[in-house]
């Protein structure tokens, strides 16, 4: 972008904002003493640096600016609450300039029914009790929507090799800071919950990670970081996030038919497992326990869902067509609740996001969402064909099909796939619309058939994973 921008107006536009900034200075001296003057002038320089540079740093901006709305960090929560959304706003809306401008992206079947996903949405305000706050969470939807169709696509658009480096060097890094911070004593991600959920969905990007093959050193540094990812899962009890990493990890070795690390996986786990118990014998039954009953020992499995299950299917019976309104129940007090108030991490004990999709927007405003997850689904088959067919990770859409399979998991006992402040809402529908560019169409000829062979075959669908 900035290349198209003439060198006069650049030097015009940099003299013009030192000429504010110093009458500023002069006429309104408080408002350079003041830490929320100060802290939003900051805020505004970092997203037009952002902006300036769209293609190459917007992505990573919308998914830290939620992210760390929801984070136990010096920094995190306060202003990034109110600020994700101005971030968001930016983004999808020069998203929109940028397609229409270049042409960059064009726009298919999913982005269609997105659109009317977003009107089924709005439909459910005619019936909520809090048509103004649901009026909002649509209006959320619908910005996330628009830049996943729009800015997140464009960030990928062109230079995959860098943004698929970027997504597994990402993983590698945010593992190993939260292990390191947990160990030091500092949840990062506030809760248990939130933890199995970002540790669920990085575990199978970097398990694909060391499948890629590359130096001892590379693989030896990506399976350790698997391993830690899954300890953090492990530790964090969270069953949604346990099921998810591991159902995503052994169903990528199935798919890519490596039975035999799968194998060797299980037996590693039942090994450690039988380590710790013999150290710490009660470790095992409590963990268990925990896993399990959660806070309600003795109890039929999965108890403590049942509650926000019945009282889903409770709103559903009692407006099974359009529903109560997106991101409301029945007994919510919504009227204390802020303009920019929303969950941004997946605590909710809310029992699952396909209940509570229908108990918002009922059964006819469900049908277009559903018809959007099943897109997604046969984009994931799509890639699951390529790596059953050629026994390659050697695609880019293979992590995000991954990834996308956590997250469904996932998404069946907790509450965020349509929970617009939520950062695993933002990432997952970013990521979903990736997938639907980037998921392959056909298997090469050279690697198709029964003639060719085992192991790692030699796709050329993306040079930099070699």
């Amino acid at each position: 972008m900035i290349e198209r921008i003439p060198k006069g107006v650049l030097v015009g536009g940099f003299g013009l904002g030192v000429l504010v900034l110093a009458y500023l200075a002069y006429s309104r001296p408080g408002y350079f003493t003041s830490e929320t003057y100060l802290g939003g002038l900051i805020g505004l320089e970092l997203l037009i640096a952002a902006v300036w540079m769209y293609r190459r740093v917007f992505f990573l901006v919308v998914i830290f600016s939620f992210l760390f709305a929801g984070v136990n960090l010096p920094g995190g929560g306060g202003v990034w609450t109110t600020g994700r959304w101005i971030v968001l706003v930016a983004g999808a809306l020069i998203g929109l300039l940028i397609v229409v401008r270049d042409r960059t992206v064009s726009f298919g079947t999913l982005h269609i029914l997105a659109f009317f996903t977003v009107l089924a949405m709005l439909v459910s305000t005619s019936v909520s009790q809090h048509p103004t706050y649901t009026l909002l969470k649509v209006s959320s939807m619908m910005l996330i929507f628009l830049y996943a169709s729009t800015g997140a696509r464009i960030s990928v658009a062109g230079r995959e090799d860098r943004f698929f480096r970027g997504l597994l060097i990402g993983c590698e890094v945010f593992v190993g800071a939260n292990a390191f911070l947990y160990a030091v004593g500092i949840r990062a991600m506030g809760n248990p919950n939130s933890l199995g959920a970002v540790m669920s969905i990085c575990a199978p990007i970097l398990l694909w990670g060391a499948l890629l093959g590359g130096t001892s050193a590379v693989q030896g540094r990506r399976f350790l970081l698997y391993a830690v990812c899954l300890y953090m899962v492990y530790i964090s009890r969270a069953r949604a996030g346990i099921m998810a990493a591991l159902f995503a990890s052994a169903f990528l070795c199935f798919a890519l038919r490596r039975y035999k690390l799968l194998v060797e996986g299980t037996i590693a786990l039942l090994i450690l497992g039988s380590i710790v118990s013999l150290y710490e014998p009660e470790a095992i039954s409590s963990t268990f326990s925990s896993v399990i009953y959660k806070s309600h020992p003795g109890e039929a499995i999965l108890m403590s869902r049942v509650s926000p299950w019945q009282n889903a299917l409770d709103s559903i019976q009692a407006n099974p067509w359009f529903g109560i309104g997106l991101g409301t129940t029945s007994n919510e007090k919504v009227g204390e609740l802020g303009m920019f108030t929303s969950s941004s991490v997946a605590t909710a004990e809310n029992g699952s996001s396909y209940l509570a999709l229908l108990a918002g927007v009922g059964i006819v405003g469900a049908i277009p969402a559903v018809l959007v997850l099943l897109l997604i689904v046969g984009k994931i088959g799509r890639t699951v064909h390529w790596m059953w067919t050629t026994r390659s990770a050697l695609h880019p859409a293979i992590p995000i099909a991954m990834l996308l399979v956590a997250g469904f998991v996932h998404a069946a006992f907790e509450d965020w796939m349509f929970a617009a402040g939520n950062y695993m809402c933002v990432f997952f529908w970013s990521l979903a619309f990736i997938l639907a560019d980037v998921a392959p169409v056909s298997v090469p000829k050279e690697v198709a058939g029964p003639n060719r062979q085992a192991g790692l075959a030699p796709v050329a669908a993306s040079p930099f994973l070699r």
